[in-house]
């Protein structure tokens, strides 16, 4: 496997759905060994965890990893608090954005970079109805779009 190479292991749907991602990052998971075994299989789920930062360390809780079925005795808490591995400068500036009102620190999406397992995590600020109503309708309307391209290049 070439070091570039990325294999998606789990993504964050729902949070291009509730939020607007102002600014993404990349970040570590400090992981156990059957933890890592899991996420090869690709056992994870990112859909309702969050990141909090707590003196100066970045955390992210609720995100689930299945028990490895072969780790027996070794096998880990699958909801357990994981720590990221991200630059001072980088939680700082987590920090300060998750302090501006209706923003939040969410998991996008967890991947193989060569071997290693990364988390992109993005800020966010929370969509109201109105806007979530907004994207669906234009998502349609391009479906639309797509779809009488289609039937006129048949013609």
């Amino acid at each position: 496997m070439a070091k570039d190479s990325i294999k998606l292991i789990s993504q964050n749907k729902k949070a291009y759905h509730d939020y607007f991602i102002l600014e993404t990052f990349q970040a570590g998971i400090e992981l156990k060994g059957t933890e890592v075994k899991s996420l090869r299989a690709g056992r994870c789920n990112l859909k309702d965890s969050f990141i909090k930062i707590e003196n100066s360390e970045a955390f992210i809780l609720q995100m689930h990893i299945s028990p490895y079925e072969q780790g027996n005795i070794f096998n880990h808490d699958p909801m357990r608090t994981r720590r990221l591995l991200l630059h001072k400068s980088e939680i700082n500036k987590l920090l300060g954005s998750s302090s501006i009102d209706g923003c939040t620190i969410i998991p996008l999406k967890i991947y193989f970079k060569g071997s290693l397992v990364k988390l992109d995590i993005g800020i966010a600020k929370g969509k109201k109805l109105y806007d979530k109503r907004h994207d669906i309708a234009k998502r349609d309307m391009k479906r639309e779009a797509e779809k009488d391209f289609k039937t006129k290049l048949r013609i």
